[in-house]
């Protein structure tokens, strides 16, 4: 099979970075349901520590204490289950489109929608943490799967964002100011994950319970919409003013007043 080596020489084949590996369509019984997620969690502790190519299956196994061919069995192969860690709902659930952009869709829900899929993570505590340690690691040692993230679930739910905020606006059109409040909005839910320990060194209370995590989320989205109607009256207050003459001295007038020479007086002599 042929490689897509990325710059750190960590290679990922080019199935692994075009296409999802497909799952069993058959029902799962909860004990299989419950090995799955062990591997899942192992390998999330051990990818995120030791990245993908120094991790191995027998280690994975091993710590999810499962048999090594449970990994093929559930994933394929340690590609698969690289990628199925990466894109584990649990801690990166994705959003579909479809459910911020449209006409039966109001603001406020298509915020909450995008909002929730960062703050409902959070519930996952410590899971969550090493989400967050694994995405900075595919960052530093990419596979091209962090590059697949953003072309097939970031970039389509940002567009439909800035969509929706261009409709609420009434905004013919993107220009960058629609950008800057959806990259403004997310950021508000994005905080959460990357100052997870801020939060417990300030104030540990805002998220140390399913309560308070979703006391939250209403809260960024009370948030959000502060920001979309403060960008509502920026842009109505946006006029042409005309240009203000100078506040310096008056120009001179344009004719000038020339001084009368001074007849030149001839010395005369006396003879």
């Amino acid at each position: 099979m042929k490689k897509a080596h990325s710059p750190t020489g960590v290679g990922i084949s080019k199935s692994m970075t075009s296409a999802k590996v497909a799952v069993p369509a058959k029902a799962m019984r909860s004990d299989g349901l419950e090995a799955r997620n062990r591997l899942l969690d192992a390998a999330l502790a051990l990818f995120a520590e030791k990245g993908f190519a120094k991790t191995s299956t027998r280690e994975i196994a091993l710590a999810a204490q499962v048999n090594i061919a449970s990994i093929s069995y559930y994933f394929g192969d340690k590609e698969g289950l690289y990628r199925a860690v990466f894109a584990d709902p649990r801690s990166n659930p994705n959003i579909d489109p479809a459910d911020l952009d449209g006409p039966h869709i109001g603001l406020e829900q298509a915020l909450s929608i995008i909002l929730r899929s960062f703050v409902e993570p959070m519930k996952q505590g410590h899971l969550m943490q090493q989400c967050m340690k694994l995405h900075f690691r595919e960052m530093l040692e990419p596979t091209g799967v962090w590059q697949e993230e953003i072309d097939t679930n970031i970039k389509p739910a940002h567009a439909a964002l800035v969509a929706a905020l261009g409709r609420h606006l009434g905004v013919v059109g993107v220009d960058d100011d629609l950008h800057r409040l959806a990259f403004a909005i997310s950021s508000l839910g994005m905080m959460l994950h990357v100052g997870s320990d801020v939060y417990s060194a300030i104030c540990p209370q805002l998220v140390n319970s399913h309560a308070a995590i979703d006391l939250y989320s209403e809260r960024l989205t009370a948030y959000a919409m502060a920001l979309v109607e403060a960008e509502a009256k920026r842009r109505a207050c946006l006029v042409v003013t005309p240009e203000k003459p100078s506040l310096g001295k008056p120009n001179a007038s344009p004719i000038a007043k020339a001084k009368p020479k001074s007849p030149s007086l001839k010395r005369t002599s006396s003879l």
